[in-house]
Order: C-alpha cells, then structure tokens, then sequence
C-alpha cells in the first residue's frame, strides 16, 4: 500500500444474500461486544460503522470504543445509576502469575442486595463462572473476614446491641457480595472449558493462582482505606442481617403452614391434575374476574388463585424479606406454587408448570402485571429462567354482526373487523372489554383460557442484570432517576390513564 502513518485492522462483512436473503444485524449486540473487548483489553481503540443500521446512520448511537482504564471502566458503567459506598473509583487490581494474568475491578452498589458477577477468560465470557470466579470469591470471603477480625470496631454492631463479645460472626460468602460489582478477567495459554459454548472455566490452576492473587491484592486495599474498608464491612454486615432475617421469616411461614388444616391457600381453586407438567395456574386479581375464570377454565388441569387488589412492590422492601412475606397476598402466591423463595426456592416442587398472570387490558391491570413480574424475577428468577411464567391476553374488542363475530386484540384489528362486517344497510357492533369481569365464563374460556384459541406471552430474561438494573430504576426508591427516565421517554409513552 505504500508509505502510511495509519495502523490498525479493518473487519468488514456482510451476509452471504443466498443463505440470509434479509439482512437484520443486531447492531446493539454486535456494539457491546465491541464495547466489552474495549473493557477488556485498555488502550485498544475500536471503531463501529454499519450502513445497514438507522440509529447508526443518524449519528444516533455510540461508535467508538476506548477505556483506558479498561475493566474498571465497566464497573462504572454498571454502577452508573447506584450510589458507590467504597470510594469514588472502583477498586482494580491486574497482577501477573505462572499461571495466568488476573484483573479485576469491583465495586459495592447502596440499597442493592444481590451481586453482579462478570467473568471473562481470554476475553471471552464465561456467564456459569469457572475457576476464576470460584478463586476471586474465596478470595474476597477471607480478606474481608480477615479484615473484620482485626479490627471489630469496623464491623456495625459486629456483637450485637448487648453483646459482650464484641467479636464479629465470621460472614459467609453470600454476605461478602451483598451490593457486590465486580469483573474478573484472566488470560493464560491454555484455558479449558466446560461444553461446546464454553460457559464455564475448568482449569483447576487457575483457581488457586486468582485466589492467591486476589486475597493479596484485597487486602492490601482494605489495609490501606480504612473508609473504604468500613463501607464493605457495612455492605456484609447488611447481607448478613438480611439472611438473618430472612431465616426467621421462613421459620414463621413454616410454622403457620404447619398449624394450618390445608396447605393450600383457601382463594385457590385447585384442578384435579395431579401432573404438574400438565397442570396450570391462572393469577387474577378481583372476584368478578376471578368468578368468570373459575366457572369457565377446565377443571381437569386448570388452577384459579384469586388475589384481592394489588401486592406489595418488594423492590421498595430489598432486604426486608419479613416485610415482604408478611403480605398475606404474597403468602398466598408462595402456597400455590409451592416451590418456596431465594434461595430456597425448589424447582422439583412446582406444582404448575405454567403460572399464567391474568389480568385487565387497562392501566390497573397493566401496573398489577407489573408488580408480580418485579415479585417473580425479585424472589423466584428460577420460575422465569425455566420458562414457567406467562402472561395471559385477553381481547380487547368483541366485533358482531347479527351471527358473526370475532375477537380484536388491537385497533387495527378492530378497523379491520369492523370494515369486514359493516355493510351498507348496517354497521357491526364493537364492544369494548374494559376488565375481564365484563366477559362471561364461556367468553373467557373461548378467548383467553382455551389452549387451542388462547394467546399467551412466554417471560423471559435473556439480560438479567439489565432487567434488574431497569426493575430498581422504575420500581425502586430512588425518585430522581426514575423521574430523569420518565422525563426522557415521555414521547414515547403509550397506554397512559389521564
């Protein structure tokens, strides 16, 4: 190419148009990746450009890919929209042994309980952990216990309010990642995965050098930033007070089950199925609806539990599990599926594979779906990630003309069934549900309960720390993100009660 001062790698490609007639990149996708080799691999700059995408084009998305502080810098990004009670940068460490290279960066979240882990090996994700993920958590478990020994003052209320012995209950590993962030990448010569899709990392070297690495470098932190020190021992101690509590909140659901005559929740009307592969729940709120649904369903295989008004919102309750299950509503959710909760939930003792929520089509029923969906993915994710949970859609509008009639589930449907059995001499009639209590019990069955007419919604996750991150931003405590959220979407709102 002659004399040029320009470096650098082009990758240009394009679909073979005789396999992929149509061309439908995932720009998002294929930018985050870009995106998190950015992260990890600091000072590397990477460029994206693709005229197949609108946004792109528009100048609308962002192209360019350059983090010099590299994992860190992901760290920060998580936490973006979180206070960070350990410092204002997030702690990073990169360390080199025989065995592999090591980087981490971690950070702990305020009024977030649950850990977010992300694992890399060679750059390449491993989302089941692995090797490296086992070695950072021993790691972080005896720097901070460590820590805690040494200094007890630092531990809140580390013996308790009347406690003599000051010395603090050692913390479990659970509890060292309450509010945890963090990112671990290694880089070795030879890694070994677990399965064609390499999810895990099986080398058993590595786990010990990360351990070695990991525990030196964080306690050399913890030694040498009493605040930040103090704010991860607050963090444990919260994790630790949580599953204390939670313990206690079991044990008081267990013992009233026991004194109960059934172990069935007496708003739930059970089917005769005993398979719960063949066996379902329907979820609806109000006796009108729920007096349809039951003299409607299909007796043989499936279940009504009707609840009274709308639950608890348990994000505004993180770390209150007694709170929470001290809603007689949820309670009643936690009977009928009978599998338990975090962490105890058991997916062996389902009795319904499928929990259909059901309820209007209006902004109650829309803001009632979405308080049991926060409550599912909050409290039982494995009921989601087993592809367990649906969500029922009714009709909206019921099209007739003399004999003729037919269901529209939107406004263009609608238009289109109106025009179809309007004539001249005469216009069809529209009838618009409003609630599932105006249709009878041979209306619902035929629209939203039969299996062979009915239209469900699978829940899925595919993103779970995305959906945790939008979960705390509009169902949380924090009332100037959600407002700043709001206030950016406006436009774009749909479905509004004004």
């Amino acid at each position: 190419m002659g004399n040029t001062r320009k470096q650098g790698t082009a990758i240009c490609w394009k679909a073979d148009p005789s396999i992929f007639p149509e061309r439908n990149y995932n720009f998002d996708r294929i930018a985050d990746l870009l995106r998190t080799t950015g992260y990890l691999n600091p000072g590397l700059s990477l460029y994206l450009d693709s005229p197949y995408h609108e946004a792109e084009r528009n100048g609308d998305v962002e192209r360019g890919y350059l983090f010099e502080t590299g994992v860190a810098s992901m760290v920060a990004s998580i936490c973006r929209r979180s206070i960070v009670v350990n410092g204002d940068r997030p702690f990073y460490h990169q360390g080199q042994r025989p065995e592999c290279e090591v980087t981490i960066a971690l950070a702990y979240r305020e009024q977030v309980l649950e850990a977010e882990e992300r694992c890399y090996a060679n750059c390449i994700r491993t989302p089941e952990g692995g090797a490296h993920l086992a070695g950072f958590r021993t790691a972080l478990t005896q720097a901070v216990n460590d820590y805690a020994r040494k200094n007890p003052a630092a531990v809140p209320n580390a013996g308790g309010k009347n406690s003599r012995n000051p010395a603090p209950e050692s913390f479990t590993g659970e509890d060292c990642r309450t509010g945890l962030v963090a990112v671990v990448s290694v880089k070795l010569a030879d890694p070994q995965f677990e399965g064609q899709t390499k999810n895990k990392l099986s080398n058993p070297e590595v786990q010990s050098a990360v351990q070695q690495e990991c525990r030196q470098a964080l306690s050399l932190w913890l030694e040498s930033d009493p605040a930040a020190a103090r704010a991860v021992l607050g963090r444990a101690r919260t994790g630790q007070q949580a599953r204390e509590a939670a313990r206690r909140a079991r044990d008081l659901v267990a013992r009233k089950n026991s004194l109960d005559s059934s172990s069935l929740p007496g708003k739930l009307a059970d089917c005769s199925e005993r398979d719960p592969a063949w066996s379902e729940l329907y979820i609806v709120e109000g006796e009108s609806a729920g007096g349809s649904a039951k003299m409607g369903r299909d007796r043989q295989f499936q279940a009504i539990l009707r609840l009274k008004g709308k639950i608890l919102n348990v994000e505004r309750f993180t770390g209150q599990p007694e709170r929470i299950l001290g809603s007689e509503e949820i309670r009643t959710i936690i009977s009928a599926v009978s599998a338990g909760e975090e962490p105890d939930f058991n997916i062996g003792k389902l009795r319904y594979h499928k929990i259909i929520i059901m309820t209007d089509a209006d902004v109650d029923g829309s803001h009632i779906r979405t308080l049991l969906l926060t409550y599912f993915q909050r409290r039982m994710p494995q009921l989601i990630a087993g592809g367990h949970l649906y969500i029922a859609c009714p009709p909206l509008y019921l099209v007739s003309r003399g004999r003729q009639k037919a269901y529209a589930y939107d406004d263009a449907q609608k238009e289109y069934l109106m025009s179809r059995f309007s004539t001249a001499r005469s216009e069809a009639h529209l009838q618009r549900y409003k609630g599932l209590g105006e249709m009878n019990a041979e209306q619902l069955w035929d629209t939203t309960m039969n299996p062979d007419n009915r239209r469900m919604l699978t829940v899925s996750c595919p993103d779970y720390g995305g959906a945790s991150e939008t979960i705390r931003l509009l169902m949380g405590n924090e009332v100037a993100p959600r407002r700043q959220f709001i206030q950016t979407h406006a436009l774009n709102a749909r479905n509004i009660d004004v």
